[in-house]
């Protein structure tokens, strides 16, 4: 399922708070991607995107080599197949001693129109990486390299990444919050529910600010629903 201008438009707009709370309704528990948050905390442009994986093991001498940087099969090679307006996705078993991609690295991607960056790992020469402009979303950043404790293997392959699996084209949205993981087979039910869930929380906060009490507005019972409806017509 391709992800259309008006979903990303819509989804640029929900919050990963409410898509938790959406997937969740819908059977989904595994799918915020635990410790990937914004590398600059603050006020964080939310990014969409499919997703774009790449996995990386523990690091073994004879492979994890700084010749293996030229290799075909290399983290150099994997960003050039990267299409404009994906969001690059890696599994790197949430290891902290070593970054995954440095500011190099980052600033091809910006370079191609990457949307965004997302790792349950760290990344390297951490002033450069924020001066590219790329939107990173990792656990902080490092010195070492990432052949000090990790071996890229391949990409656009399934993967787990946070505590989440993760399979190339899912929709990936990321925001000041972290990052979560949209099955594509799920896109369209989760927009709508999304955006809705969006318009009725506005409309409850609006009723918080008048003074109404929480119990029967939030969540609201059918008394409340029927004022909601109301107020749309």
């Amino acid at each position: 399922m391709t992800l259309t201008a008006a979903q990303k438009t819509a989804l640029e707009g929900v919050t990963t708070a409410t898509l938790t709370t959406v997937l969740l309704k819908k059977g989904v528990r595994f799918c915020y991607i635990a410790g990937s948050r914004p590398i600059v905390p603050g006020n964080t442009k939310r990014i969409v995107g499919p997703a774009f994986t790449l996995r990386f093991t523990p690091t073994r001498e004879d492979l994890a080599t700084v010749d293996s940087w030229s290799s075909p099969r290399s983290t150099r090679a994997a960003i050039e197949d990267m299409p404009e307006g994906c969001v690059a996705v890696a599994d790197a078993m949430g290891n902290t001693a070593a970054g995954i991609f440095g500011d190099i690295l980052c600033a091809r991607m910006a370079k191609k129109g990457v949307a965004g960056l997302v790792t349950d790992g760290m990344v390297r020469d951490g002033a450069g990486v924020i001066g590219t402009g790329l939107p990173v979303f990792c656990q902080g950043y490092v010195a070492p390299a990432s052949v000090a404790a990790l071996n890229f293997v391949g990409w656009q392959e399934t993967i787990g990444c946070g505590g989440v699996t993760v399979i190339p084209g899912d929709i990936i949205v990321a925001d000041a919050d972290g990052a979560v993981v949209i099955p594509q087979a799920m896109l369209d039910a989760v927009v709508e529910a999304a955006v809705e869930q969006e318009r009725l929380e506005a409309w409850i906060m609006t009723e918080v600010e008048r003074g109404v009490p929480l119990p029967g507005l939030y969540p609201p019972n059918a008394e409340t629903k029927a004022r909601y409806e109301a107020s749309r017509k």
